[in-house]
């Protein structure tokens, strides 16, 4: 017996050491893989950078660890700052012939499409070609596409061309149905972020706002179409109403929104003649991964300079998600500690704050606000706008020495919220009662399980009242814009970067690269050092406790798609900072 149990010990640590010799020898092979993908690339003669726009545009790149399982598709993501440089990179690189644009299915805000588009402008001044092909064009990748010289449809493919417009989803009545009651307190007429949870439909004061900036955003995209495609704005408009281009293919090209019809199967022999290479030589497609990572031909700076690009996007200090484990955005204590590191390296001359943010908690929104004053007094700091800046976003924005938006950002919305849940139906409902004993008559402010009384209701109106008043003073104070003059382009209303530029809520338009050129200008230097903060971590990230939870969080935003932002609300809405200074949980512009 005890031989036995000897060799059973014996094996069962056998098995541990060899699963554990295994498991170091995993990640040593992962590290070689990583240490591998991070090599410079080399860009062959008679390369095409290959920009296949598919998945989810984020604001940054960030390694998939998960790029060799059979899923991985279901992750797919690029970072924008990806696809700027593989495009910058391009144009530089002797050896890429041209871009071909691959159209696929892909969500993203429409100043990240205006930023790409400007970068491939700039991109045709080399003089090198730009061709799209596409099975279907989606509406924002044919803005995106139509600077090619040439784009290609699918015989049996379309584009889609129909206008904007944004079905926000209401839960009143789910709501009412299981038994709760969402108590709202609020500043600011066009303050729509609490709507889904009082109302089965738009405000009319919101219906106004949100015609204002989809018009706003469509009119940029008509214009740019326009000029691209030498089509005029009214006759845009007309194939959008009639639908002409989804008819059939042939439709697109006699609007003249396409050039040809061609298979995916026969693109690389269009791309061998016009870079005017023989039939029976190899064409390279080089991804935008591969791109991005080409070793610049420009000298290392030597001088020590560095401008800092911090980025902020997300929600402010959004809590983490059951339903995904994943805590998501802008956590408001990391950002103020990194903003204050910055402040005291000397080395770093400026700070370009990209912004990318709906709001959230106006409590963490003050606390990043004050840390940008702190820093503004030391170096310059400029915000580049991204898809979003609006409410907490627009709030952490406002004490820069610039703002820079890009044309169809949504920003503004100064205005915040409060939200408290009454609970006292669903208890009712499943045969739950409470009772209280208290020494004072607040005492038992902020329960869930009753209606709040008329004194309670008073008090957190006058502290959201309070909070707007603060809002407003920061803003005025940043921008030099009277209180009251502000007051009347706040009130919660969301505005264009177009529209912010007018009201002087903004400075400048353009994207990151101005914002750039003008933390230099402002600082005072020529050579520097491009920095990208925070740091993202590596993949070995991948074997910390928080694997499951991205996991879980891809897999969820793959499986619900335009429905996961509203389930997870919905399930972190009892979490979350009783004050809100953000926009509509969901602003669907489609």
């Amino acid at each position: 017996m005890k031989d036995f149990i000897k060799f059973t010990v014996a094996t069962v640590v056998g098995l541990l050491l060899t699963f554990a010799i295994i498991f170091v020898l995993s990640i040593i092979t992962m590290v070689g893989v990583v240490s591998s993908d991070n090599a410079k690339t080399i860009v062959q003669e008679n390369s095409v950078l290959n920009l296949n726009i598919n998945g989810v545009i984020e604001e940054r790149s960030k390694e998939n660890p998960f790029s060799f399982l059979p899923v991985a598709d279901k992750f797919d993501s690029t970072g924008l700052d990806e696809i700027l440089s593989a495009i910058k990179n391009a144009k530089e690189n002797k050896n890429i012939k041209g871009i071909l644009i691959q159209a696929g299915i892909m969500s993203s805000g429409f100043a990240s499409l205006e930023e790409i588009r400007a970068a491939l402008l700039d991109f045709k001044e080399s003089g090198k070609f730009i061709v799209a092909y596409g099975d279907t064009y989606t509406q924002g990748l044919y803005y995106l596409a139509s600077v090619a010289d040439k784009i290609m449809l699918n015989p049996q493919g379309l584009i889609e061309w129909r206008g904007l417009a944004s079905q926000p989803m209401f839960y009143k009545d789910l709501l009412q149905k299981i038994g709760i009651e969402m108590q709202i307190f609020k500043v600011g007429t066009y303050k729509s972020a609490v709507e889904p949870f009082i109302a089965t439909s738009m405000s009319e004061a919101n219906r106004e706002q949100v015609n204002v900036f989809l018009n706003s955003i469509w009119g940029k995209v008509c214009e740019g179409v326009s000029i691209s495609r030498n089509i005029p704005i009214d006759r845009l408009n007309n194939i959008a109403d009639n639908l002409t281009s989804m008819h059939k293919a042939e439709e697109a090209i006699s609007c003249g929104l396409a050039d040809t019809l061609i298979y995916k199967t026969d693109v690389r022999a269009y791309l061998k003649q016009l870079a005017d290479i023989d039939e029976d030589d190899k064409i390279h497609l080089v991804s935008v991964s591969e791109m991005s990572n080409v070793e610049k031909s420009t000298p290392r700076d030597k001088s020590g300079n560095i401008i800092a690009v911090y980025y902020a996007y997300g929600e402010i200090d959004g809590q983490s998600s059951s339903l995904s484990g994943e805590q998501e955005g802008i956590i408001s204590d990391k950002v103020a500690k990194d903003l204050r590191k910055l402040e005291k390296d000397d080395d770093v001359k400026a700070v370009v704050l990209r912004v990318n943010s709906p709001g959230g908690s106006a409590f963490g929104s003050e606390q990043i606000w004050y840390a940008v004053t702190q820093l503004k007094t030391k170096k310059p700091v400029i915000v580049s706008m991204g898809d979003y800046a609006a409410s907490g976003g627009y709030y952490i924005s406002c004490a820069a020495d610039t703002i820079v938006a890009d044309p169809t950002t949504l920003t503004g919305s100064i205005g915040i919220f409060g939200m408290y849940p009454n609970l006292k139906g669903l208890s009712d409902k499943i045969g739950v009662s409470f009772d209280m004993a208290k020494t004072n008559e607040m005492s038992d402010f902020g329960t869930t399980v009753r209606p709040m009384t008329e004194s309670e209701k008073a008090f957190m109106q006058t502290h959201i009242n309070n909070g707007y008043d603060t809002f407003l003073t920061r803003v005025s104070d940043g921008r030099n814009i009277d209180k009251v003059e502000l007051d009347k382009i706040a009130q919660g209303r969301v505005w264009t970067g177009k529209d912010a530029l007018n009201l002087k809520l903004v400075d400048v338009l353009g994207g990151l690269d101005k914002a750039i050129e003008i933390a230099t200008a402002k600082a005072g230097i020529e050579s520097y050092t491009l920095k990208n903060y925070p740091d993202t971590g590596s993949i070995l990230d991948m074997f910390s406790n928080k694997t499951s939870d991205y996991i879980k969080s891809q897999i969820f935003k793959s499986e619900l798609g335009k429905f996961y932002q509203p389930f997870r609300m919905l399930e972190r809405v009892n979490k979350m900072d009783p004050i809100q200074a953000r926009i509509p949980f969901e602003l669907n512009i489609q």
